[in-house]
């Protein structure tokens, strides 16, 4: 999800962004409040309702939905233009749309076209610009307004989800939801790419603490000087013994300097006892005074002293000890006590906040699971201060609808420390981590591995050590979650996952189609042997082998034949995450031919070979 802020007329309109749902059974029966943006004066709410295909005009005032604007695809980001007049929409997948919507009349006066799952919009300040994050084409496209075409992409790391501009417009900052490269190595870390605007370039990619991972939102402070950033910090080297003081994953605030472009330090949004788990969208009220963040796993938005926070944050850097735990800068991503005394968190009454919007002293988040946007003051000392607003009738829950609030929730997590989904961030799919799991033994980790056909590929887990997709729910949810829930949790956990339905692949070509490269790649692929494991409509037979990969304690083990459905998306590849490319999976790391007959064939065979695997 992404955000980004417009300060007009003194308040904050955030910009939240998510991702497209893939295959959730009766998606359409429900809402799904995702985006909201606040109109310049802010009397007016637009919501983006993901799975119903509209935006929802809400008036502040009457707090209730006014008018309905219907779409052809699914909304995932909202912006208004600084004059207030347009609202930009992204919506779609495969080939993503940008709408133009006339705020006076309602209706959409425009589509652009524009990439793969475009997952956030930003405007320039002169109002002339669109920079749209292409989450599966890893690049940003530049739209000029005025013509509604795309001048020029940017390359950026992995999977933008989230964009904010500098207040001069000379700088876009880009959230890549995943780390790239290697997992198997010291240091892995999702980025913040800084684009400069008129070179149409990255400058610089921010690098974020290790384990940084799952990024969601970002936004710039109402005097420009910062930039703020959501995301998960993970405790990825450590074995998953327990949960206590986050022993696994923790909860984080980057903040970043916005004219030396680097990163000031990381605070935890948990408590020291109680997780804040999944943050998502991040917003600074317009006096600057405070940032607010949702929580989407423990439904509750969390409220920061932004101007004390940052002068404990100049203490910290100088030297100064300032809590039990930090006594320098290095300290502070570690201290789960460092804002104790400058965060509150409220409890919301919906399920699963993830848009924002700030306007005066109130919050507006859209409760994704509920259908309900909440509100909550942040300032009043009132024991009640939250309340929901209905967005549309409210609709029973399928099982497989009750499944993925389950996989998205925290309450069910021990000290509500992650969910499900902080491992598997985005629909079931990994989070390019070796985690070091005790279901195989100690001082081995494994790539966490994509959820998505699980069901209908047993065994489970990389060395096959679950029998089945459903004995691996449960045994997440005891061993991963440190809980004990009612037996029908899992069961609907399990019907959500196979609900989830592939995206095609960026590497077909229009229509779906193999390019020549992977028609020549397919016939590689049985002329190399692949599909004798890699067979059938899923590229599995299922079995276990051992093909030269094990290293250490692991030497000669077999390991389970990965489906090869939707790799493309799931790097790095092999049981460790050796392999930061396909290409290295089938050079670099095949000793002996056992992994596929590939020493003997050429330079192009295997780029073919590449392409073609990577069009499944």
């Amino acid at each position: 999800m992404s955000r980004k802020i417009c300060k007009v007329s003194g308040i904050v309109s955030v910009v939240m962004v998510f991702l497209p749902l893939a295959g959730l059974t009766n998606a359409a029966d429900y809402l799904s409040p995702l985006d909201i943006v606040a109109s310049s004066d802010g009397k007016t709410l637009y919501i983006a309702q993901a799975t119903a295909q509209q935006i929802d005009v809400v008036d502040v005032a009457g707090e209730k939905v006014v008018k309905t604007i219907s779409l052809r695809q699914n909304p995932t980001a909202l912006a208004i233009s600084p004059d207030g007049r347009m609202l930009y929409v992204t919506a779609g997948t495969v080939h993503g749309k940008v709408c133009r919507i006339d705020l006076t009349s309602g209706k959409i006066v425009g589509v652009s076209d524009v990439g793969y799952s475009p997952s956030d919009v930003v405007v320039s300040p002169d109002g002339g610009t669109l920079y749209v994050c292409n989450r599966f084409n890893n690049n940003v496209a530049i739209v000029d307004v005025a013509s509604g075409k795309t001048t020029a992409t940017v390359a950026v790391s992995r999977e933008p989800v989230a964009a904010a501009i500098s207040i001069d417009g000379k700088l876009l900052f880009v959230a890549n939801m995943l780390p790239a490269g290697r997992a198997d190595v010291n240091y892995v870390a999702s980025v913040v790419s800084v684009v400069d605007t008129a070179a149409k370039k990255v400058v610089t990619d921010i690098v974020l603490p290790n384990g940084s991972m799952s990024l969601r939102d970002i936004c710039v402070s109402p005097d420009g000087k910062y930039a703020y950033l959501t995301h998960i910090l993970a405790r990825y080297q450590l074995p998953t013994t327990q949960l206590e003081r986050g022993w696994m994953n923790t909860n984080a605030l980057s903040v970043i300097d916005v004219s030396t472009k680097k990163l000031v330090n990381t605070v935890l949004l948990d408590s020291v006892d109680l997780g804040a788990a999944n943050p998502w969208s991040v917003a600074c009220t317009a006096d600057g005074k405070s940032l607010c963040v949702t929580l989407a796993g423990t439904h509750e938005v969390a409220v920061i002293d932004r101007i004390g926070m940052h002068e404990k944050l100049e203490k910290v850097a100088k030297g100064e000890k300032v809590s039990d735990a930090s006594a320098s800068a290095d300290d502070v991503p570690n201290d789960l006590a460092f804002l104790v005394g400058l965060k509150k968190r409220i409890k919301l009454d919906g399920k699963g906040p993830r848009g924002l919007a700030v306007v005066g002293s109130k919050v507006y988040a859209t409760e994704y699971f509920s259908n309900t946007l909440g509100v909550a003051d942040i300032y009043t000392k009132a024991q009640k201060n939250t309340i929901s607003i209905n967005l549309g009738p409210s609709m029973p829950m399928t099982i497989a609808r009750k499944g993925e609030m389950f996989f998205h929730d925290a309450d069910l997590c021990f000290q509500k420390w992650q969910s499900c989904s902080s491992c598997h961030p985005s629909d079931g799919r990994p989070d390019a981590l070796n985690w070091d799991l005790l279901n195989d033994g100690l001082g081995n980790p494994k790539n966490t591995k994509s959820l998505l056909l699980a069901h209908k590929t047993p065994p489970a887990m990389v060395t096959g050590i679950r029998a089945s997709a459903e004995v691996a729910v449960r045994a997440g949810i005891r061993h991963i979650q440190f809980a004990v829930r009612p037996e029908e949790d899992a069961v609907a956990i399990d019907e959500y996952l196979k609900s989830l339905t592939p995206l095609p692949s960026p590497y077909l070509e229009d229509g779906g189609k193999l390019s020549s490269a992977a028609e020549r790649g397919q016939k590689t692929f049985v002329k190399a042997g692949c599909v004798q494991c890699h067979s059938g409509s899923l590229y599995t037979n299922m079995k276990k082998y051992n093909v030269g990969l094990g290293l250490g304690m692991e030497t000669d083990i077999e390991f389970d034949t990965s489906g090869l459905v939707e790799i493309w998306r799931t790097a790095p590849y092999l049981h460790d995450g050796r392999a930061a490319t396909m290409h290295d999976v089938v050079t670099a790391f095949n000793k002996d031919d056992r992994h596929g007959k590939t020493s003997k064939l050429s330079e192009s065979e295997i780029d073919d070979l590449v392409e073609f695997v990577l069009s499944l």
